[in-house]
């Protein structure tokens, strides 16, 4: 057997790690398709795409699963609620998968932080523009200050309150009624079995996430609003006092009458580290006119606060500026009551 003879021509050469030109240029995916989030679970989003045609001719919303792109990078969120340019396979067949390689603009983001002293945000729902806060007036009893902190959540992300009490057969509402009744805070009081048109007109038409503790009956709320939501619900624990969690992530349902609903977890903690002063202050706007003689810094409730003086001329309510301070002292104080 002869030895074989070698040239430059058997010579591979492996490129290197660096040899490929790097370049900051991304695709504009310019035949990306319009998406919303509806529900996320470990890593897969699902999103509703609407159908092609036009008038009668119209085909229905599909759903898409799709997973987030290289190119968002690692603080590439993506919540329930997000608008989405999806590219890939969008058809919404069985199986199939597509990217979402961009987030667009939001109005707004509902965010919580782990705990007080934690300023990293946890972002929770995406272009919701009301935030319902559902609580019980009976099993489990209302928690003001789990309220008072929702209500700082929603002031600080530029989110409008709606107090929905729920249990009202178990209990009266005027007590805690009166108490946010200086802050001029809408409500709705529901009862078992009671007719709901009242809050279906405060939800049409609108983007609203219901936030509450777990027990507290938003999943039949939910029911009843969507027929077909299928929402798991459960009892209080009659020895704590305390639900079970029924719902494990957030899920966006579209109401018959139009507007969508957000339900997410029940929540026994509302961290507030991340939220600024200011911008809730700013949700009062008689109360933030007079805080521009405040000094730099002002936490709004110590002795140079200029506000009080602002309440004695009487540009605005002292019941208002007690309830604001009630509200910025929330973030202080332990959540259960």
């Amino acid at each position: 057997m002869r030895r074989r003879e070698y040239d430059e021509e058997d010579v591979r050469v492996r490129p290197g790690k660096g040899s490929r030109p790097r370049t900051r240029i991304r695709p504009a995916h310019e035949d990306a398709v319009e998406g919303f989030v509806v529900a996320v679970d470990r890593g897969r989003y699902t999103c509703l795409v609407e159908g092609e045609g036009r008038g009668r001719r119209r085909e229905a919303p599909r759903e898409v699963t799709a997973m987030r792109a290289r190119e968002l990078g690692r603080k590439g969120i993506v919540v329930v609620g997000d608008r989405v340019a999806l590219v890939g396979d969008t058809s919404g067949t069985p199986d199939t998968l597509a990217r979402i390689v961009r987030v667009e603009p939001r109005t707004s983001m509902l965010r919580r932080s782990a705990d007080d002293t934690d300023e990293v945000e946890r972002p929770i729902v995406a272009n919701a523009d009301q935030l319902v806060i559902v609580t019980a007036l009976a099993d489990p009893p209302p928690r003001p200050r789990m309220i008072d902190r929702v209500l700082v959540a929603a002031f600080d992300a530029d989110i409008e309150p709606l107090l929905c009490l729920t249990k009202a057969d178990l209990a009266a509402p005027d007590e805690l009624v009166a108490r946010y009744e200086p802050l001029g805070l809408p409500y709705v009081v529901v009862r078992k079995g009671g007719d709901l048109e009242e809050l279906r007109t405060k939800l049409a038409g609108r983007l609203s996430v219901l936030v509450g503790h777990s027990g507290v009956g938003k999943s039949t709320l939910v029911n009843a609003l969507v027929p077909d939501a299928g929402r798991a619900v459960s009892h209080v624990n009659a020895i704590t006092g305390r639900g079970r969690h029924t719902s494990s992530s957030a899920v966006a349902l579209e109401l018959p009458s139009g507007g969508w609903i957000i339900d997410t977890p029940g929540v026994r903690s509302f961290g507030l580290g991340h939220v600024v002063i200011d911008n809730v202050l700013a949700a009062f706007p008689a109360l933030a006119e007079g805080a521009v003689n405040c000094p730099k810094g002002c936490t709004h409730r110590g002795e140079e606060c200029a506000l009080d003086a602002w309440v004695e001329q009487g540009h605005a309510d002292a019941a208002s500026l007690a309830s604001l301070r009630r509200l910025f002292a929330s973030r202080d104080a332990p959540e259960d009551d």
